[in-house]
């Protein structure tokens, strides 16, 4: 078979440099063939036995019935189907002569690709035994293709082996007589060797000789194939696709222009993206197959159809999957399936919309009528439905309308989250079309407390260029709505905006300047004290942080900076009952990150208490006031490490000293409400601090409470990140236990059960968790805006709790 084609033909091109002309695989678009010729090969013992009669019992023939298969492999992983040679009757010799052509183009080859081939004994239709196999690499030196006639050597009684170290090598460098006369053929072919037809004839007859006296004596199988031949040398080389600089990539998400491009090195060049035509598009014969299974399932009957036990348990396992889970095609067709019948259990509504077609109409318009018949769904399913994945306006009107049966203090758990939702309900100029935006300004202005939170969630917002335009049309119809029940509200707002505006100017002139602390703690009260800066006295006002709280003033002699980089103000501030109020503001940190992990301990803690478990966990309040500063609520504390310095290394040592109780022994002579304190909140934290998989835990993070709590600040690595490496994945050190009474005493065996129930309790809820989670992929959280495709994933992925390991400072 020689392929041939012209120099300016359409099949491929050439280049010509000089005197050598060749051709690129990667503009040849034909598939790869080979032809199976022949098998020399001297069968040890008779083919005829008892036991393999061909197909008949009067057959004779003692050659045996052989087939040879081919395919193609690369990177130890085959690359084609196996194809095999048709069937032929052998008398005198094994011949086949059969041209195979594999489905595979030369353009697509690699490198490294390798043809097998495996000889068959085909005289039994129920036993089928190798007869020999071998391997052949397809490209030879520089690259180039082989082509022409080829004799490989077959391994005796075994399949070819398709990996890159081959046990079965087609060419094993051993050479006799007969190799040296192929050698020399070939090259007479390619035109190297001048052709004299009267000599040559002479030499064919003598060669041939040789060959039948090398074939007699020699005990090797060696099978004869040719590959295709060309007018000129085919050289590997891959395709070379046309290089776009974009920002933007198929899938519609912007690209990281730090990302070093494909084709250089250079660490300023953005990424080259490929695009693919036909990476969205969908199956048309899936496609076709979908519309007519599923039309063939709105009958009347449908509603009456119930699974069998077999297929009850499979939706039962589909059911039980997190949000994150990706369902297979078949998976959502047997939910389309039994739709009817899975309207009662309230579980199955978001895995049954996940399964629709939304950009079928009509199967939309069945998914949408079904909604009502649907029995009421659970929060956390209906906070799914809330995220990216659901676009449909009635879809999300209907979890809106699940939502409406909370009350405030479960609204406000997942407030925050409700705001991120608003970024996937494609608000226009029009305010029309968006039912959680209507609902949270409904709800908000009905409540301050809520409204106060809902408007600096959504200033911060409003800070973001990107979400500014839609979010400031949320705001404008939020203020709108609470100027008509009144202005006092508004202008209590506006206050607040005041206050937290002073204080970042105030935290960053601190900052700038060239002085001692002392002196910057002097100057602080100085400004505080001042009439004029208006914070020593002012109307009372709602505290942004904590709006229960209504403060009229900072306490200048109370106010200080803390020892830190940043510098940040520590302020006491008067209410109107007569008490204080502590907080702490920081300038040039970003608290959105610490503002989410305090906001699901907070609600992990609810879930807890909900279940009669309290752990005396402390989430204090964090708010997120600008992307660069924010106020925390300040608990009085000690840190873990100060403690243990000051006290010998032994937290029952400093207990004794505030919290002595010499008529409890079995709390090591300390009060017994601190030891519960202790040892209830050290197992609360340790759970909640695993499923987060915060990191950076160390003594200095570790706050212990005058009542005995402990609990954890500074959340800045979450989701498994950890600047040291091999981290623990619980923070539980050998002073910890020991302040239980060691590893063997009845309060560490208390602590473990705590463990034990806390996350079994929490586990309960892991659809909730992660559906606010998922809320939260473009919230610039900075640890999930690292991989917002997986931090969802990344929760998730944690199904167990392991052995507690003790780590050491």
């Amino acid at each position: 078979m020689n392929v041939t084609r012209d120099v300016n033909g359409d099949k491929f091109k050439h280049v010509k440099d000089k005197d050598y002309t060749f051709c690129l695989t990667s503009k040849l678009d034909l598939n790869l063939s080979v032809r199976i010729n022949s098998l020399e090969w001297k069968p040890k013992r008779p083919h005829l036995d008892a036991e393999a009669v061909p197909y008949s019992a009067e057959r004779k023939n003692p050659f045996p019935d052989l087939y040879v298969t081919c395919q193609v492999h690369a990177g130890n992983q085959p690359l084609t189907v196996m194809l095999k040679t048709s069937y032929k009757s052998m008398s005198t010799k094994f011949a086949w002569n059969e041209w195979i052509a594999l489905p595979i183009k030369y353009r697509d080859l690699p490198l490294n690709a390798q043809l097998t081939f495996t000889v068959w004994d085909a005289a039994s239709p129920r036993k089928v035994e190798p007869i020999g196999g071998s391997t052949m690499k397809l490209f030879g030196p520089f690259n180039i293709i082989l082509t022409g006639r080829q004799k490989l050597r077959m391994w005796p009684d075994c399949e070819a082996d398709g990996s890159e170290f081959t046990k079965t090598p087609s060419d094993t460098g051993e050479r006799d007589e007969m190799d040296r006369f192929e050698k020399l053929l070939k090259k007479q072919d390619r035109g190297d060797i001048p052709r004299t037809e009267w000599l040559d004839n002479l030499a064919y007859r003598q060669i041939e000789q040789i060959h039948k006296k090398y074939a007699a004596q020699s005990d090797k199988m060696l099978l004869i194939i040719e590959l295709p031949r060309f007018d000129f040398p085919v050289i590997f080389d891959e395709y070379a696709y046309e290089t776009k600089l974009s920002t933007t990539s198929s899938f519609g998400g912007s690209v990281n222009s730090s990302i070093p491009s494909l084709h250089t090195t250079s660490p300023s060049n953005s990424i080259f993206i490929v695009a693919d035509p036909e990476i969205q598009r969908e199956n048309p014969v899936e496609a076709k197959h979908r519309r007519l299974v599923r039309s063939h399932r709105n009958s009347p009957l449908d509603r009456e159809l119930k699974p069998n036990p077999k297929i009850r348990d499979e939706l039962a396992q589909i059911l039980r999957y997190p949000p994150s889970h990706s369902l297979t095609a078949e998976e959502k067709d047997l939910l389309w399936k039994f739709r009817f019948y899975l309207t009662r259990d309230k579980r199955a509504l978001t895995k049954f919309l996940k399964s629709v077609v939304w950009n079928d109409p009509a199967e939309a318009k069945q998914a949408v009528d079904l909604l009502p018949a649907w029995v009421d769904i659970d929060t956390d399913d209906a906070l799914e439905l809330l995220g990216s994945s659901f676009e449909n306006r009635e879809v999300r009107s209907y979890a809106v309308a699940q939502l409406r049966s909370a009350n405030d203090d479960d609204l406000l758990l997942f407030l925050l989250q409700l705001v991120q939702g608003l970024k996937f309900e494609h608000i226009d100029e029009s305010f029309e079309g968006s039912n959680l935006a209507a609902f949270l300004i409904e709800r908000s202005v009905k409540n301050p407390i809520l409204g106060n939170y809902f408007h600096w969630y959504l200033m911060i917002e409003c800070a973001d260029i990107t979400q500014k335009r839609m979010y400031g049309l949320v705001s404008y119809q939020y203020q709108s709505a609470m100027t008509a029940s009144g202005v006092q509200r508004r202008e209590s707002l506006r206050r607040q905006g005041e206050l937290i505006e002073t204080l970042a100017s105030l935290s960053k002139n601190i900052k700038q300047m060239r002085e001692t602390r002392p002196k910057k703690i002097e100057k602080l009260r100085e400004f505080i004290s001042e009439p004029k800066n208006g914070l020593v006295s002012f109307n009372p006002l709602p505290l942004p942080l904590d709006p229960r709280v209504e403060v009229t003033g900072i306490i200048p002699e109370l106010s200080s900076i803390f020892k830190s980089s940043l510098l940040p103000l520590h302020l006491t501030f008067s209410c109107t009952d007569g008490s204080q109020y502590q907080t702490i503001f920081k300038s040039g940190d970003d608290l959105r990150q610490d503002q989410l992990v305090i906001q699901i301990i907070t609600l992990m803690d609810d879930l807890l208490r909900k279940e009669n478990l309290d752990l005396k966990l402390m989430p204090y309040k964090v708010l997120a006031t600008g992307s660069d500063h924010g106020m925390v609520q300040f608990i009085k504390s000690q840190s873990l490490a100060n403690v243990l310095n000051e006290n010998s290394g032994s937290l029952l040592m400093f207990w004794r000293k505030y919290h002595l109780d010499e008529r409890s022994a079995d709390t090591f002579f300390v009060r017994p409400d601190v030891m519960d304190a202790y040892v209830k909140s050290c197992a609360g934290y340790c759970v909640i601090m695993y499923l987060l998989g915060v990191g950076d835990r160390h003594l200095d993070n570790l706050l212990l409470s005058p009542n005995g709590n402990i609990f954890h600040v500074d959340f800045g690595f979450i989701l498994g990140r950890d600047p040291k490496p091999f981290p623990a994945p619980m923070k539980i050190t050998k002073e910890m236990v020991e302040a239980m009474g060691g590893f063997n005493s009845v309060h560490y065996q208390s602590f473990k059960s705590y463990c034990f129930t806390a996350y079994n309790i929490l586990r309960k809820s892991a659809n909730l968790i992660l559906n606010l989670f998922g809320l939260m992929v473009d919230a610039n959280i900075p640890d999930i805006k690292t991989e917002p495709d997986k931090a969802v994933w990344k929760v998730s992925k944690i199904h167990h709790i392991p052995h507690t390991r003790i780590q050491r400072k």
